[in-house]
């Protein structure tokens, strides 16, 4: 088969996926607009630029989906130049958050069209109206928000058939068309991500080396930032050190924003610390940025205690990765992460603003480490059940890419 993979920052989501189709004998071709760090085996990568800018003073209601327009014709006319020089694919495999699906089918009229639906916004239940310290502000958010799905909605319509990571996600959509969408999470190695014993890592100035045998929180974001709970987690801080003398605290993550509005100046991991930055120890607490695969392998090998929080949006796969590294594991109870822990049996679940609980359930969990063994493990056996790459993920991606170019009816 011919088979076009369209994402912004490819391989993204296709990392596993567009190796083993080409490793397949298929013929692959990406578009992207950002070059991909390394060259991904078997797939010929060709970039595109936006022929133009924003409308200046365009109407904030439309101005995110003109941008979108702006990508899609972008990708578009990379597609048209791939067709007139004989590349007709099989199969479209895109990303369509960021516009650059919405006129493919124009394009390539008979090509399927398989799509990664991440998550539809939503007026309730969602990310919009969670967290009370960004209250609803009515109308005009409602109106935004509407008019930000109108490329999701574009893409649900042109698809043949979708694939979600998590049914959390995929509920996310409109009921008229779930039934066009597989949940097939991204896959997780856990033949290479699986505990270390023997794991270390040198923090700090002083290269201080820290072991499993050390107190060791672990706190993992892209950004550190509201939607991942970085507000919640140094609010619980300050009295997770007071009872644990001893604790380290580990984060990872930048000063951007990767999800929601930027605060007004500065950054949210600035705000929220300068807010409890006088009640902490800061010579327990190490701030990592963003670091490379294996150090963060290696963190999370260590970790004592990690805590994940997030919005009822869109699942890390951090989240995976720590629970098959044998992570003990305190997460928010909200929706996503209810897909993967159940409270008890393999991690702790907290109210998302309850920093209290958080602070008591933290610091509970250090005290009484060997009494949370059999969570741990049933945790990694979790992971490997459901969300490993080789045995479970990938197999069932190439099927849907093979049942969807064939015009199979696949499973929803």
């Amino acid at each position: 088969m011919n088979i076009l993979f369209v994402h912004q920052n490819f391989p993204g989501q296709y990392k596993h996926l567009a190796p083993a189709l080409a490793q397949l004998g298929h013929r692959c071709v990406a578009l992207t607009i950002n070059k991909p760090p390394a060259k991904i085996p078997g797939v010929d990568v060709v970039g595109y630029r936006p022929q133009r800018g924003s409308t200046p003073n365009i109407h904030p209601f439309a101005s995110d989906f003109e941008t979108k327009v702006i990508r899609g014709e972008a990708a578009g006319l990379a597609a048209h130049e791939l067709r007139k020089r004989g590349f007709k694919p099989d199969i479209i495999l895109g990303h369509p958050g960021w516009g650059e699906t919405l006129f493919l089918r124009d394009v390539y009229p008979d090509a399927k069209m398989l799509l990664f639906i991440e998550f539809y916004y939503r007026t309730q239940g969602a990310d919009m109206g969670f967290d009370p310290e960004f209250p609803d502000e009515g109308f005009a958010s409602h109106a935004r928000l509407r008019a930000k799905n109108a490329n999701n909605i574009l893409a649900l319509e042109t698809m043949d058939w979708g694939v979600s990571p998590t049914r959390f996600q995929a509920d996310t959509v409109p009921a008229l068309y779930r039934e066009r969408i597989s949940v097939i999470h991204d896959g997780i190695d856990t033949q290479h991500v699986q505990p270390h014993p023997d794991a270390f890592l040198d923090v700090g100035p002083q290269k201080q080396r820290l072991t499993g045998a050390d107190e060791v929180i672990t706190f993992v974001n892209r950004n550190l930032e509201p939607h991942r709970g970085w507000h919640s987690f140094i609010r619980a801080l300050p009295e997770i050190q007071r009872q644990r003398q001893q604790a380290i605290t580990l984060i990872v993550g930048g000063d951007s924003v990767s999800y929601g509005r930027p605060p007004k100046e500065g950054s949210w991991k600035e705000h929220y610390l300068n807010e409890v930055k006088d009640t902490l120890d800061m010579s327990r607490i190490h701030f990592l940025g963003n670091i490379g695969y294996g150090d963060f392998l290696s963190l999370l090998a260590i970790s004592s205690v990690h805590v994940y929080l997030t919005y009822p949006f869109v699942l890390s796969w951090s989240l995976i990765e720590a629970m098959a590294m044998e992570c003990l594991i305190v997460g928010s109870n909200t929706a996503p992460v209810r897909e993967a822990i159940r409270h008890g049996e393999n991690g702790l679940l907290v109210d998302f603003f309850d920093t209290k609980a958080m602070a008591v359930t933290v610091s509970d969990a250090l005290a009484n480490r060997g009494a949370f063994d059999a969570l741990r493990q049933q945790a990694r056996r979790d992971a490997v059940a459901g969300y490993d790459l080789r045995t479970i993920c990938l197999p069932a991606q190439l099927r849907l890419v093979a049942d969807v170019a064939a015009g199979r009816m696949p499973q929803a």
